[in-house]
C-alpha cells in the first residue's frame, strides 16, 4: 500500500512539474518572442511555436515514464475513456496540471518583471477559432494514442512537432489544452486569452478529444510497430 502512494505521488508531482515547465515555457517565450521580435507577430508566434515544441519534446521524454506526460485534461479524459487510468486519479491529475501549470504562468511573469497576477485582454472567439481548436485537440489526442500504437519511443518528437506545426495551421494557434487555456487566461501577454473566451475553448478542446479517441479505437485496432508491447 505504501509503495502505491509514493507511486501516484511521484505521478502528481511529475504532471505539477511538467505542467509548471509547459506552461512556463508557453507564456515565458510569448513574452521573449514579443519583446525581441519589434512587432513582427509572425516572428513572436515562431517564437513561441519553437519553443513549446521544444519544451515538451523534453518534458514527453523525461517525466513520460513516471505519470505518461499527461500535462492536459484532454489527455487525462482521453485515457480514462480507454480506462487506463481511475477516475480519481484522473482527477487528481488534472489539479496538479492546472495548479502546477498556474504556477509556471507566474513564474514566467516574475521573470520578466512583470505583475505576477493578471487578466488577459486578448479575445479569441467565434465559430473559427473554437473548430481550430477541435481539430488542434483532436490532431494532438490521435498522434499521442496512435504513435504509442505504433511507434511508442517517437511520442516525445511526434507530440512535440505536432504542436509546433499546428500553431500555424489552426486559426486559434492550438492551445488544445484545457489547463493551459485557463493558465493562459491569466497572462496579458502574448499567448493570452480572455477569461470570457476559455469556455468555448474548453467545450471545443474536449470535443476534440473525445472524437479522436473513439477513432483511434478503430483505427489503431491490433497495430503494433516497432517491436514495441
Amino acid at each position: 500500500m505504501r509503495g502505491r502512494e509514493d507511486y501516484l505521488q511521484r505521478r502528481l508531482v511529475a504532471e505539477a512539474l511538467g505542467s509548471f515547465f509547459l506552461f512556463a515555457g508557453v507564456v515565458g517565450s510569448g513574452i521573449m518572442g514579443e519583446a525581441l521580435s519589434g512587432g513582427n507577430i509572425a516572428v513572436a508566434l515562431l517564437a513561441n511555436s519553437v519553443a513549446t515544441g521544444a519544451i515538451l519534446a523534453v518534458l514527453i521524454a523525461m517525466l513520460g515514464p513516471i505519470s505518461g506526460a499527461h500535462f492536459n485534461p484532454a489527455v487525462t479524459l482521453a485515457f480514462l475513456i480507454r480506462r487506463e487510468i481511475a477516475p480519481l486519479e484522473a482527477a487528481a491529475f488534472v489539479l496538479m496540471q492546472i495548479g502546477g501549470g498556474i504556477l509556471g504562468v507566474w513564474a514566467a511573469h516574475f521573470m520578466f518583471d512583470l505583475p505576477v497576477w493578471q487578466l488577459s485582454e486578448k479575445v479569441r472567439t467565434g465559430s473559427g477559432q473554437w473548430l481550430g481548436e477541435g481539430i488542434a485537440t483532436f490532431g494532438l489526442v490521435l498522434t499521442i494514442l496512435g504513435t504509442i500504437r505504433v511507434a511508442k519511443a517517437w511520442v516525445p518528437a511526434s507530440v512535440a512537432l505536432y504542436i509546433t506545426a499546428a500553431y500555424w495551421f489552426t486559426s486559434s494557434t492550438s492551445f488544445a489544452n484545457p489547463a493551459i487555456t485557463i493558465g493562459r487566461s491569466l497572462t496579458n501577454s502574448f499567448a493570452g486569452i480572455a477569461p470570457a473566451d476559455v469556455v468555448g475553448f474548453v467545450l471545443a478542446q474536449f470535443a476534440g478529444a473525445i472524437a479522436a479517441t473513439v477513432l483511434s479505437s478503430w483505427l489503431f485496432r491490433g497495430e503494433v510497430r516497432s517491436g514495441e508491447e
